[in-house]
């Protein structure tokens, strides 16, 4: 089913809509929520939850790229559980760890009280990525979006770990220095 008809579906009210959303898009947000979580339980209770939100935001609210709005719910409360599970084990998980590299070039979220400040770094972050050659968005998407391990970023396209490091790394930097030039406070 198109993303169009399970979105009226959605609007009409019709409990169809979990249904086909889940067919449509249940493997891609259960594979977001398990990377984070490791854990299948929590995963699935993830991703039910991602549904329940969705029946809720929807409407008002129409997504254009019903994956993207899907997939960032997930996320969140994905990195939601994670956070309540491992709050008192801070820094010995890569969740962390690829939040904390991102922090060294992204501001504070808590800082950023007001919504248009909050979009404006969202379309600077999205005009960041369109800068990217192919293949360092799709690193950077993996790491800091997916939460995916690097060796398993360096399996994936064939590279060096060492070199997947260097690339996030100056990716990273170049991020920093693009924001600060639009304005951004680190």
């Amino acid at each position: 089913m198109k993303d169009t008809q399970i979105l009226d579906l959605y609007w009409a009210r019709d409990e169809q809509a979990i249904t086909e959303t889940q067919r449509s898009y249940g493997s891609y947000c259960y594979s977001i929520a398990f990377r984070i979580l490791y854990d299948r339980e929590d995963a699935d209770e993830c991703v039910n939850d991602t549904w329940l939100r969705a029946w809720n935001a929807i409407p008002p609210e129409r997504p254009r790229r019903l994956a993207l709005f899907l997939g960032t719910i997930t996320r969140n409360l994905s990195l939601d559980r994670w956070k309540g599970k491992h709050a008192m084990k801070r820094g010995n998980g890569s969740i962390m760890l690829a939040l904390d590299e991102l922090a060294e070039c992204v501001p504070d979220s808590h800082s950023m009280e007001d919504a248009v400040e909050t979009a404006e770094l969202e379309r600077l972050l999205d005009q960041f990525l369109h800068t990217l050659p192919e293949r360092e968005c799709n690193i950077f998407l993996r790491r800091y979006w997916y939460v995916e391990e690097y060796s398993s970023i360096a399996k994936r396209y064939g590279m060096n770990l060492n070199t997947v490091k260097t690339t996030l790394f100056r990716t990273r930097a170049r991020l920093k220095s693009f924001l600060e030039k639009e304005g951004i406070v680190i």
